[in-house]
């Protein structure tokens, strides 16, 4: 099997990013956070169960359009047994979007509960979470229809957060700044490149594209070969790199002398890997 370079990433602002969402952390009554759910458990940044504290939370699952259905469904069980709700959504097209506030309201049932006992309609603030390229910012815009609040000088609100009105007594708040997940893993690092969390232009394209091939042809060897016009035995006999040259073969992609363009062709794999062309896929 072939070695992925290792993939380092040194993000300048992550203490201060930290420090702002522990500091917003006490504006807050739930924690909703955003995952790419072809990569639920690497799109995750681990620090955030110590900054969040016990605060309640709710795990999206969002582009489950592009995900494996089976595993998004064996996610969703894994996360409720250790008691946390979560849901499925496509923040482009909108699928799963209407669930979030009546999941919201479900998990703090009982908070909600208690303060009506006492006369109060509480209010419901929601802190939204999630590393780069989770699809966070189209999750707020599709589920604020662009409502950002004017809430900078109501107490208790810090100056600059980004506050948005969802509905009656509902509001968001988006994290201030980005989280990214520690790499020790060098796998995690694959993972978040192969769906274009990492720049292409820091890592080796080709290397990529190989080791994203021989984690398919383990568990999607049905997929790489109805995509590629081959039969599964093809592609069960084939390393990576030569994966890598028999599909840019079948796509015409040669060059001087016949060789194949295989630069071209582990482009062209990543692009189809990230668009869902080669079907739904969970690496996690």
């Amino acid at each position: 099997m072939a070695e992925m370079q290792n993939i380092q990433w040194f993000p300048g602002h992550m203490t201060k990013t930290k420090r702002k969402i522990a500091e917003s952390i006490k504006l807050i009554d739930i924690v909703a956070e955003i995952v790419d759910a072809r990569i639920p458990q690497s799109s995750r940044n681990l620090d955030i169960e110590d900054i969040i504290s016990k605060k309640p939370r709710l795990i999206i699952l969002n582009k489950c359009d592009m995900a494996d259905p089976r595993k998004t469904a064996i996610w969703k069980e894994y996360y409720k047994k250790n008691g946390i709700e979560a849901i499925d959504v496509d923040s482009k097209t909108g699928k799963g979007v209407n669930l979030f506030i009546k999941a919201i309201r479900g998990v703090l049932s009982d908070r909600i509960e208690d303060a009506k006992a006492k006369g109060i309609n509480k209010s419901i603030r929601v802190m939204v979470v999630g590393i780069p390229n989770v699809g966070k910012s189209s999750f707020i815009n599709k589920i604020s229809k662009g409502k950002r609040a004017r809430v900078e000088d109501r107490p208790g609100v810090t100056r600059g957060n980004q506050w948005f009105f969802i509905d009656k007594n509902f509001e968001i708040l988006d994290t201030p700044g980005v989280l990214w997940p520690k790499f020790e893993d060098p796998l995690v690092g694959e993972k978040l490149a192969f769906t274009g969390a990492i720049k292409d232009q820091v890592i080796d394209i080709q290397q990529l594209a190989i080791r994203l091939l021989e984690l398919l042809s383990i568990d999607y060897k049905n997929n790489l070969a109805s995509r590629y016009k081959m039969t599964e035995e093809e592609v069960d006999g084939l390393n990576g790199v030569d994966l890598l040259k028999a599909i840019g073969k079948k796509r015409g992609m040669l060059i001087s002398g016949g060789d194949v363009d295989t630069e071209r062709a582990a482009i062209m794999i990543l692009d189809e890997f990230r668009s869902a062309k080669i079907g739904r896929i969970t690496l996690d």
